[in-house]
């Protein structure tokens, strides 16, 4: 399998901050819940479109969603096709909680929002690394879902040698970098 540069180079700054099982499992539940704060208020933001035969709702949320969806086919189509419908999923929970009245949708949309970012920094410090966040936080805050999607494959054992060619960059890198330092 060929992979693309941008995408290697991508997965691979990633994963080398991210190898503790409990810094990947932690970010595998805070970000889909960031992005859940996120997404709430972008649903207050929106056009009615009625087509005749039914009304939908077309909201900021969807936008976003889109754009990001845009974004990820530049890297790999299918991990941008898992992230449209997990995501898609996630912008009709978002829409629900943000019918509530607007106390309870903000409150769910800070903690949220809040909470996930916590537990972003709580993985990081088992893990004894520096959250991309720190350094890069459009870069984290536009990847981090991407990577989400990424995890999943990884876990269920999909896209192997995607997987063995990052694990190899990684060690090659810290060879290196072991390398430079003596």
């Amino acid at each position: 399998m060929k992979t693309d540069n941008k995408l290697l180079e991508m997965l691979t700054g990633y994963a080398a901050a991210h190898q503790h099982p409990f810094n990947v499992f932690v970010h595998l539940i805070g970000i889909p819940t960031i992005m859940l704060g996120v997404l709430i208020p972008l649903t207050w933001l929106g056009i009615d479109i009625d087509t005749g035969l039914f009304t939908t709702r077309l909201t900021l949320a969807h936008l976003v969603l889109l754009g990001f969806f845009a974004f990820y086919l530049t890297l790999d189509g299918l991990f941008a096709m898992v992230f449209l419908v997990a995501g898609y999923g996630l912008t009709l929970l978002a829409m629900w909680i943000g019918n509530l009245p607007l106390a309870t949708s903000g409150t769910v949309a800070a903690l949220c929002f809040f909470g996930g970012y916590a537990a972003q920094f709580v993985g990081h410090a088992v893990e004894r690394s520096m959250p991309v966040l720190v350094k890069h936080p459009i870069q984290a805050n536009l990847a981090a879902p991407f990577f989400t999607v990424v995890e999943i494959f990884k876990l269920l054992g999909l896209r192997e040698e995607l997987f063995d060619t990052v694990q190899e960059e990684i060690s090659a890198r810290r060879e290196q970098e072991a390398t430079q330092a003596s």
